[in-house]
């Protein structure tokens, strides 16, 4: 939420329906007082998402190995807590239904009512907030004033779902697969975890099926009829997304909701293998521009430093809720362009004020730790051009790095030493590849700084970054990352446990903050640079010797202990 007003880069005229209405802040006020009470899940960080599905799949087995629950049952009361994050729809419908099968099942009476109750209050939050959306369509009807516009997409194909129709299948065979192999366990413990798991992946795989029909479903609706439409204010966010304002929303302040979209795509995919096998590779080229390489640019650096693109007018096809399909007609980046027409490939996620308010704190914190950063990086660049030429200069991992991997080394122990059967070896396998392949890096990171750049020593081999090659330079939350011009993937990164809040209060300068300010003077003032060029035993040694030898160990670990 930027407090530095800009003009919003403006929409022609011919893109704006007639009597199309701007959904201004008071419209907007009562769309947002038509959100579900707060303590319902309405908006969940992909990685909160991302962390819900293993903790359920880990509830799931457990359920079927301590509540005595079959193996569906188990899976099926697992799945309400995905469903009720991103399906309510789903938790609806099934967990009535599920009360009344939890609570025929033979199992111990304080499980029976205790997952009763759990399924009650799952199942009132996904009511709440589909009601809310009711009240969301509502609102924004009433804003849109019964002003309707057909979609401009021509005959363009839809797109919407495909990507998840393959993708849900991937979870349903590997569920299937694990279902139909669970008797072969040797433990009947296993057998009973494996058949709840593998019943839950089915689940899963249903799950991302039904969510690209119903996704499919409602943005082929958006073309069944004229739709309402409302003018607003947009800006692609930090994570890529639309981000959405009131029209009045000059300072962007509070924004109502994101919503994930493309460019719309008027060749279609047979149009474009058509062209291809008539005019030939040569011709395909010059047909398709390649992208700018100052717009990738300007992209990767918004990007880096967390900085949202600019304001733009847009008008907004659909009525806004929980979930919905939407269509955009944005204003161009350029004033002589057509305006770009996006759909919606994702579902409309709102923002509460509780999430307002948390990103508004996140974002002074941010402001703070840039600023003390910066004033880091001028402090170091004043000193090393007192201190004269140095040679060769090296940082390696220290203590916060051995402290993270001694933390996480009891924690895979706890989950290894709780673990039996072959779910033990099959564990043991997932987390001793895992070690293998991060915690080397952990251990024995080193950056190296000469005249020629930076040398970062790798799993395989070193890498190098010349100093006109450096992109970004930040010690950001736990991970500390240098990137390259060169190329979007030429980025190096570690990262370690912190506690920004403790730092703060003590007054203490994390490792990182000071590897960070010290590259960024050499990077951005040549004459606090290294003077030599450093040797092949000054930047450091790969490490898959040290990853060889964690593999060993943790062999030897998982099969004699």
């Amino acid at each position: 939420m930027s407090t530095h007003p800009r003009q919003p880069l403006a929409l022609p005229p011919s893109a704006i329906p007639d009597g199309c209405l701007p959904w201004d802040g008071e419209q907007a006020r009562r769309w947002i007082g038509a959100l579900p009470p707060r303590y319902t899940p309405l908006r969940l960080r992909a990685s909160a998402v991302v962390a819900v599905v293993p903790a359920a799949g880990i509830l799931a087995g457990a359920l079927a190995l301590h509540a005595g629950l079959p193996g569906w049952v188990a899976a099926f009361v697992a799945l309400q807590v995905v469903w009720v994050a991103v399906r309510p729809e789903a938790a609806r419908l099934t967990a009535p239904a599920l009360v009344v099968v939890v609570l025929f099942q033979q199992v111990a009476l304080a499980w029976a009512v205790g997952l009763a109750a759990v399924l009650v209050l799952l199942w009132l939050s996904a009511v709440l907030r589909l009601l809310a959306r009711g009240r969301q369509r509502v609102a924004a009807g009433a804003a849109a004033g019964g002003v309707t516009s057909a979609l401009p997409v021509g005959d363009a194909p839809l797109q919407r779902g495909k990507f998840l129709a393959r993708l849900g299948v991937v979870p349903l065979v590997a569920g299937a697969v694990l279902v139909a192999t669970s008797g072969g366990w040797e433990l009947a413990d296993d057998r009973r975890t494996a058949l709840a798991v593998g019943w839950f992946v089915v689940g899963l795989g249903v799950t991302v099926l039904a969510s690209a029909a119903l996704g499919r479903w409602r943005a082929a609706g958006l073309r069944r009829e004229p739709v309402p439409v409302l003018r607003v204010l947009m800006r692609v966010n930090t994570d890529v997304d639309a981000e959405v304002y009131a029209a009045d929303d000059l300072e962007a302040v509070r924004p109502l909701f994101t919503v994930a979209t493309s460019e719309l795509d008027e060749d279609d995919e047979d149009d474009d293998d058509e062209r291809e096998d008539e005019e030939g590779e040569d011709s395909e080229d010059e047909d398709h521009d390649e992208p700018d390489d100052a717009e990738i640019q300007e992209l990767l650096d918004r990007l880096d430093t967390d900085e949202p693109g600019p304001l733009r007018e847009a008008v907004l096809h659909g009525l806004p809720y929980d979930g919905a399909e939407v269509l955009l007609v944005i204003a161009a980046a350029e004033p002589d362009e057509p305006a770009v027409v996006e759909w919606s490939t994702g579902p409309v996620r709102p923002f509460s004020e509780g999430a307002v308010r948390r990103r508004l704190a996140r974002e002074k914190r941010a402001v703070a730790d840039e600023a003390r950063q910066r004033g880091a990086a001028e402090d170091v660049a004043g000193r090393l051009r007192g201190q004269g030429h140095v040679e060769v200069r090296r940082w390696r991992a220290g203590w916060a790095d051995w402290l993270s991997v001694a933390l996480g080394a009891v924690w895979v122990g706890v989950l290894f030493v709780a673990e039996g059967g072959l779910w033990r070896y099959v564990l043991g396998a997932l987390l001793g590849l895992g070690m293998a392949l991060m915690v080397p890096r952990q251990l024995a990171w080193s950056v190296t700084a000469d005249r020629e750049g930076l040398w970062f020593n790798g799993l395989r081999r070193i890498r190098h970054i010349a100093w006109d090659e450096v992109r970004i330079v930040e010690s950001k939350g736990p991970e500390l990352k240098i990137g390259s011009r060169r190329s979007v993937f030429g980025e190096w990164s570690v990262d370690t446990l912190r506690w920004r809040w403790l730092e703060r209060k003590a007054g203490l300068v994390h490792p990182y903050d000071r590897l960070a300010a010290e590259v960024t003077a050499m990077w951005r003032d040549p004459d606090t640079r290294p003077a030599a060029v450093s040797d092949e035993r000054r930047r450091g040694r790969p490490l898959w010797p040290l990853a060889v030898l964690i593999a060993l160990g943790w062999t030897a670990l998982v099969l004699w202990v």
